[in-house]
């Protein structure tokens, strides 16, 4: 994505203007790069779920941790394969800022709280691709010169890159869509390829950041057994047997729970496989690797009965909090969110800011904060209201959520 690609006005295009540093020495990508750096939801990353759940251990990945890695690896295969390593880094940075608390059991849930009034059935309302997508639009802000606060006004190409970033699909070759759309007409995960090489190349980064690193933590929590480790031998000589005679390395068993060699080899395959005809693929035996090792991480470590356990208990904390913060809605009507949650201030505090920033509750506070960002919820709509409540949730790390749920229960 440079000057000669004919999407490259599409691609820079902004909607508004955040600020203008009046010099060239960033690019359009590398002040996209930079904004995300600095917004609230990034720095919340290293504090939310990748896998394990409000972990103890520093040396247990985060969605930070996660971010890095995705950041790293679609930077590798963007330089290789002669693309936009500006472009995708910035995708790679912001791709998850929309994740909620607790990872993808969060996001069930936020999700199964949305849904009530329709059924379990009822279309997806939460899925964090769009949600990283409405907080760059919509929540996340940075100060103008002149100290208001507004919205980070990303480019077209790593807004679409965000909401079209979904990695749990699998699929070979690959490319990006011609036309450019309206990002919100995007209405289901994973179904929309991206618009540019990059954000491709992120969202298989993604894949392969999470495969491999997710066998790590789990060895580190001991969810994986001798059973897991001769099924993860069984995999390796099954698929990639062949390939690897090839390469002179015979011995790959001790090599497959190897984050940094696993990682290593899904990306040089790719590298060697890929090409504008074909796509990003990788080789078939490599293919079916990653989608047996897919199926082994979701059957050993993802269905684990220890996060099973967590997700009941990640389950009452959201419900907890949403059926608190539901009730305050006839309080919000009238400014006075504080007298019917004085046994829970810093949930208090923390969502009253969020309704003056976000919504009508406080007009004057508003101008007095120097908040310049649109009204995007109404206090007096009890369907906008929700989603208020919602979004307000998703921002939350896995320990704030877990602090204030104590408060709300404390006597």
């Amino acid at each position: 994505m440079d000057e000669k690609n004919p999407k490259w006005m599409q691609a820079i295009k902004r909607e508004n203007s955040l600020y203008n540093r009046g010099n060239g020495i960033r690019s359009e990508f590398d002040r996209d790069y930079t904004r995300i750096l600095h917004c609230e939801s990034y720095r919340r990353l290293k504090h939310k779920t990748q896998v394990f759940y409000a972990p103890q251990n520093d040396h247990i990945c985060t969605r930070m941790e996660h971010v890095g890695h995705v950041a790293s690896v679609s930077s590798t295969i963007a330089k290789h394969l002669g693309l936009n390593q500006e472009l995708t880094q910035a995708i790679a940075l912001g791709h998850d800022m929309g994740h909620a608390p607790f990872g993808h059991t969060g996001e069930t849930i936020l999700n199964s709280l949305m849904s009530q009034k329709e059924g379990e059935n009822a279309p997806k309302k939460f899925w964090h691709e769009r949600n990283s997508l409405f907080f760059a639009d919509y929540i996340d802000t940075l100060q103008d010169p002149e100290g208001n606060e507004k919205n980070l006004d990303l480019t077209y190409a790593v807004r679409d890159g965000l909401i079209c970033h979904c990695g749990e699909i699998d699929q070979q070759g690959l490319s990006p869509r011609t036309e450019a759309m309206d990002l919100y007409n995007i209405k289901r995960p994973g179904l929309i390829a991206p618009y540019t090489w990059e954000g491709c190349i992120v969202k298989v980064s993604d894949k392969i950041a999470f495969l491999g690193r997710d066998l790590e933590d789990a060895r580190t929590y001991h969810i994986l057994d001798m059973t897991s480790y001769r099924q993860i031998h069984e995999i390796v000589v099954s698929t990639l047997g062949s390939k690897k005679k090839e390469d002179g390395n015979t011995n790959r068993s001790g090599r497959a729970v190897n984050t940094t060699v696993l990682i290593n080899d899904m990306v040089v395959d790719l590298c060697e496989n890929s090409s504008v005809e074909k796509g990003l693929c990788f080789s078939d035996q490599y293919f079916k690797f990653i989608t047996e090792l897919k199926r082994f991480s979701f059957a050993n470590i993802y269905n684990n009965w220890r996060l099973i356990e967590f997700q009941k208990y990640a389950t009452t904390i959201l419900t907890c909090i949403y059926n608190t913060l539901m009730k305050t809605r006839i309080y919000a009507e009238n400014h006075r969110i504080e007298q019917c949650m004085r046994y829970a201030p810093r949930l208090c505090s923390t969502f009253t800011d969020w309704l003056v920033k976000y919504t009508n509750y406080d007009p004057s506070k508003k101008k007095v904060l120097h908040y310049l960002t649109k009204e995007v919820f109404n206090v007096f709509d009890e369907e906008s209201y929700e989603k208020c409540v919602i979004e307000y949730m998703s921002g939350m790390t896995d320990q704030f959520a877990i602090s204030v749920f104590d408060e709300i229960i404390s006597f």
